[in-house]
């Protein structure tokens, strides 16, 4: 395990990074956000980066699009910045037009957590209070998130303790390319999704859930991600066995694989389409189109919304808790 102070933010404060050490892979996290900044391999010519990462704090905090870090208090999209909880309207940040996404600019993925290193455990474990208000939401909540590296998977393990009711749902926003370059269109995708949420033109979810066959989000069969235009929420099937991967990932340009397992009801596809960000990557590489896909499990976007989907709202009697699990390796 290796700790270094990665920069300073505007107000001084230190970011640290603690990088976890495997015979198969290295992770490397930040304290800003829980950001998983690095991640890497054992490939044929070395080590191989399989996310989007970025070389400096300067370029975290101008340029970087969540990329690897972990969202909240609620991730994806609240329509209209607001809800109602207890008989009472909160208004939250807006930052993506009128509407409240991944948590506001003062959320999560952009506080300074808490960072501790156990070398024996090999982990990384973080904590950080949020403070009753923040971003607009109900309660004060302890957070803590643990990072472990075993081998080639990396388990995160996030809680939320609110000291009232108020929604959680967070996600990790890593940026998976397992060719270490280019684009991830020739990337063979497969989800244990036989369904999806619509979405407006805002990309907030009409309401309605429908079957993914006959549209381009049908990936129940392993199949090329292509230059489809993804940036949605695909509804898990709630029979499977939580135990095994909901999603896989395949590159044959390097014969990598990833294999992600959650008992969340959806992960957010993103391929990002659309995305070109103005600042080096890491090994100096440039992101543009394409150049990673996110898999973010998660609880349905909009959901203090939508009554009637699976609840965000936790107490001091039912805390959230997450656990993602993903292994990244060579098929063999």
């Amino acid at each position: 395990m290796k700790k270094r102070l990665f920069g300073r933010d505007p107000a001084g404060r230190a970011v640290e990074e603690v990088t976890l050490e495997s015979a198969e892979a290295a992770v490397s996290v930040l304290s800003l956000g829980c950001i998983v900044r690095d991640w890497r391999i054992d490939g044929p010519a070395g080590r191989l980066p399989v996310v989007l990462g970025f070389r400096s704090l300067a370029d975290y905090l101008h340029h970087a699009r969540s990329h690897g870090a972990l969202v909240g208090r609620v991730a994806n999209r609240t329509a209209g910045s607001r809800f109602t909880l207890g008989g009472r309207t909160w208004d939250l940040v807006a930052n993506e037009g009128r509407h409240h996404l991944h948590g506001g600019p003062g959320g999560l993925g952009h506080r300074i957590w808490e960072m501790e290193g156990d070398s024996a455990a090999g982990t990384v474990q973080l904590a950080y209070t949020s403070a009753e208000g923040e971003e607009g939401y109900p309660g004060m909540v302890d957070f803590a998130v643990t990072f472990h590296l075993e081998g080639p998977r990396l388990v995160c393990e996030m809680r939320g303790v609110p000291d009232r009711p108020t929604p959680i749902n967070l996600a990790n926003h890593s940026y998976y390319n397992l060719g270490g370059d280019g684009t991830v269109q020739d990337h063979v995708l497969w989800l244990a999704a036989p369904d999806y949420t619509p979405v407006d033109a805002e990309l907030i979810p009409t309401g309605e859930i429908r079957a993914v066959e006959g549209t381009p989000l049908d990936f129940r069969e392993p199949r090329e991600i292509g230059d489809t235009d993804i940036d949605h929420n695909l509804v898990l099937d709630s029979g499977r066995d939580v135990r095994r991967p909901s999603a896989t990932l395949y590159c044959p340009r390097t014969d990598v694989t990833l294999a992600l397992t959650t008992a969340e009801p959806a992960i957010q596809v993103f391929d990002a389409a659309r995305m070109e960000i103005d600042a080096p990557g890491l090994d100096g590489r440039r992101y543009g189109r394409f150049a990673g896909l996110c898999l973010e499990a998660q609880h349905f976007p909009d959901s203090l919304h939508r009554p009637d989907w699976p609840s965000i709202v936790r107490t001091p009697e039912t805390p959230y808790v997450q656990r993602l699990d993903v292994e990244i390796a060579r098929t063999k």
